[in-house]
């Protein structure tokens, strides 16, 4: 029978607190995964006994008892393909994927009908952004009827902690164009172009914020029935924001394809220390029934990440979901999530907003 969780990158910035999240309810059932033992032997050492460690690598041939005892697969790495998520689905395994990328959720998309024939549930957007935008867009869509505009905002403090692979996927991020919905077309957008303001709130205030590629805004309109959304991003410095948009008009992030600028850019990002530890996403919806707008802001982008894969990796192995391949807004609501973020994680204050009953957190 099958029993355990595989958390691959378990050792890494999101997967550790993923796996001692697990550890909690399932004590020895859960693998801390990655390419070198030694960092996973080194973080199971500091569990207690509670997290197994195991050398992987998916884009290397796998062993097939590596994955006999495995019912759920949380990955926190991105991938180049989708060799890997297809073996499991077909095996059964059920998987969760906490990428932000439009380009590899879509190829995982095509594996539905493997994922219906192996028994499996596969569930992607998981995390922050995408993840709790894509499930405060739901809510919003149930409040106010069908939506017409979804304008999505997110906040990273520079002095948070942040895995070099997500600073890497970051960094990428600002050389690319990619492609969203407006009006119901699809039409194609610069990162880090078309700055709109954002109110997030009181200690915060309004930010100017920049198109960005998560891809929430990629998703949402063919979960939802959305035709324009955009989702931008700014961090808690005005002054690094506007920098960055600055050295985008000026053709800076081209260079970035030399090897050795970009390896540099990586390490002067992880060691910024100029703002907070926090984080902050705004949603502004303009429906049938009206407008309305959510606001969660708190500390640690990583953990609340972390706390949402944990979350849904547990769903996931308790609950007889529908098999196939689904973004987390078409299996759950922000309900189903919220009480256990509130028992598990740590804002500072609750308030309302616009007369909805679901609070926000705010950072003074």
């Amino acid at each position: 029978m099958r029993k355990d969780f595989l958390v691959v990158g378990g050792y890494g910035h999101v997967g550790s607190t993923i796996c001692r999240e697990l550890s909690l309810t399932y004590p020895g059932n859960v693998i801390a995964a990655g390419r070198s033992h030694e960092k996973a032997e080194r973080f199971c050492q500091t569990m207690g006994g509670k997290v197994r460690p195991l050398a992987l690598d998916t884009a290397e041939p796998i062993h097939p008892s590596a994955l006999q005892d495995v019912k759920v697969v949380v990955m926190c790495l991105d991938q180049t393909n989708t060799e890997f998520v297809q073996r499991c689905l077909q095996q059964g395994i059920h998987y969760l994927d906490i990428s932000a990328s439009h380009t590899f959720l879509s190829e995982v998309e095509h594996l539905h009908s493997d994922a219906k024939d192996g028994h499996a549930t596969a569930v992607l957007s998981v995390g922050l952004a995408p993840g709790l935008t894509n499930l405060l867009a739901a809510r919003a869509k149930r409040e106010i009827g069908p939506l017409r505009t979804l304008d999505i905002s997110v906040m990273l403090g520079l002095g948070d902690q942040h895995g070099k692979g997500a600073i890497e996927w970051t960094i990428d991020q600002l050389q690319t164009t990619f492609s969203v919905m407006n009006a119901g077309q699809i039409v194609p957008v610069a990162s880090f172009t078309d700055p709109r303001k954002a109110d997030f709130g009181k200690g915060l205030g309004k930010r100017t914020s920049y198109r960005f590629p998560f891809s929430d805004q990629q998703v949402i309109p063919h979960t939802l029935g959305v035709s324009c959304v955009s989702t931008r991003l700014c961090f808690d410095s005005s002054i690094v924001t506007l920098f960055l948009a600055i050295l985008k008009r000026v053709g800076f992030f081209h260079l970035l394809r030399v090897e050795w600028l970009r390896e540099s850019v990586v390490r002067l990002f992880g060691a910024i220390r100029l703002g907070k530890e926090l984080f902050a996403i705004k949603v502004d919806a303009n429906g049938d029934g009206g407008e309305v707008e959510y606001l969660i802001a708190g500390k640690k982008e990583a953990e609340i990440t972390a706390k949402v894969a944990a979350w849904t990796a547990d769903a996931i192995y308790r609950k007889d979901l529908p098999k196939g391949v689904y973004h987390m807004e078409q299996l759950f609501e922000l309900e189903d999530v919220w009480e256990y973020i509130q028992a598990a994680y740590t804002f500072d204050h609750q308030i309302t907003v616009n007369k909805s009953s679901i609070p926000y957190r705010n950072v003074q």
